[in-house]
């Protein structure tokens, strides 16, 4: 397994959340453990990334988090051309 910046996890979160996802898929998707899942979930809602909704308990990637989808696989197609 290959060493993934914590740039390409949240990459990796925001992009299984894409819709709207629990926790647990999160969790299996992006290949994390409960600890990390946690820490991420908590970080990316402080800063705007992903929206959790109560009612459906499911956590869904914003428009902000999009946003910076959007940037990330821009610049790591550039570096994946060069």
């Amino acid at each position: 397994m290959t060493y993934r910046s914590r740039t390409d996890i949240i990459s990796e979160i925001l992009e299984a959340a894409n819709g709207g996802i629990t926790q647990t898929k999160i969790m299996y998707k992006a290949l994390l453990n409960y600890a990390q899942m946690k820490q991420y979930l908590m970080v990316l809602t402080h800063n705007g990334l992903l929206s959790y909704e109560l009612e459906t308990r499911t956590f869904k990637t914003t428009e902000k988090g999009l946003r910076f989808l959007y940037t990330y696989n821009q610049m790591y197609d550039m570096i994946k051309a060069t």
